[in-house]
C-alpha cells in the first residue's frame, strides 16, 4: 500500500468528510480528524483558523466536487448515454459503497444538513452549494443529451431527490433495495 502523499491540509478535508459520512457534524471530533489524516498537532489552527465551521464546509466542498467528478467520469465511459443510464451509474456507485461498508457510511452532505440546516449558516450554505456543484454536471450531461435546459434542471433535481432518500432508506434497513428500486422506477420518466 503506497503512503498518503497529499499534504496535511488536504488528508484532514478527507477525514473530516469521512467521518461527516459516519457521524454527522455532530459526532465529527476535531481532534480524531487530525489523528486519521496523520496530520501534525496543531495544524487545525493552522490551517482552518475559522475552526470546525470552515473545516466541515471544506470537507462539503471536497464532497461536492468529488461527486460531480464522477458524475463527469460515468457520462465519458457511456458509449450511449441515457438520463436513466447516468442514475443507474450513480445509484450502483452508492449501493456498492454501502454494501462495502456494512451502511456505515452515507452522504456527508445529507448528514451535515440534517444535523445543522437551522442552527449553522456557514455549513447549510456549505451543503447547499456542494449539492449545487453534484447537480450541476447531472444538468448539463442532460442537455447534451437532448433534454431542454429547464428539462434537465428538473431532472438532475429529481435524481438527487431520489438518490439521497434511497441512501437514506437503505442504511435504515441496511439493504440496498431502496435504491435499486428508484433507478428502475424512475428509469421511464428519466427518457422520456
Amino acid at each position: 500500500m503506497s503512503a498518503d502523499t497529499r499534504a496535511p491540509r488536504e488528508r484532514m478535508v478527507y477525514a473530516a468528510a469521512q467521518h461527516l459520512r459516519r457521524a454527522g457534524v455532530g459526532g465529527t471530533g476535531l481532534r480524531q480528524v487530525v489523528v486519521d489524516a496523520d496530520a501534525p498537532r496543531g495544524s487545525l489552527q493552522h490551517y482552518f483558523p475559522g475552526g470546525k465551521d470552515q473545516l466541515v464546509a471544506e470537507a462539503l466542498d471536497w464532497s461536492g466536487t468529488w461527486a460531480a467528478a464522477r458524475v463527469e467520469e460515468h457520462v465519458s465511459r457511456m458509449r450511449r448515454p441515457t438520463p436513466s443510464r447516468l442514475f443507474k451509474a450513480v445509484v450502483g456507485d452508492w449501493a456498492a459503497d454501502l454494501e462495502a461498508r456494512e451502511f456505515a457510511r452515507g452522504c456527508p452532505v445529507a448528514a451535515a444538513v440534517v444535523d445543522c440546516a437551522d442552527t449553522n449558516e456557514t455549513v447549510r450554505h456549505a451543503a447547499e452549494t456542494a449539492l449545487e456543484t453534484w447537480r450541476r454536471p447531472i444538468t448539463d450531461a442532460l442537455v447534451a443529451m437532448g433534454r431542454p435546459r429547464r428539462r434537465a434542471e428538473s431532472l438532475s433535481t429529481l435524481m438527487l431527490c431520489a438518490l439521497e432518500g434511497a441512501i437514506l432508506l437503505s442504511r435504515a434497513g441496511r439493504d440496498t433495495a431502496p435504491l435499486r428500486l428508484v433507478a428502475r422506477e424512475l428509469a421511464p420518466v428519466l427518457d422520456a
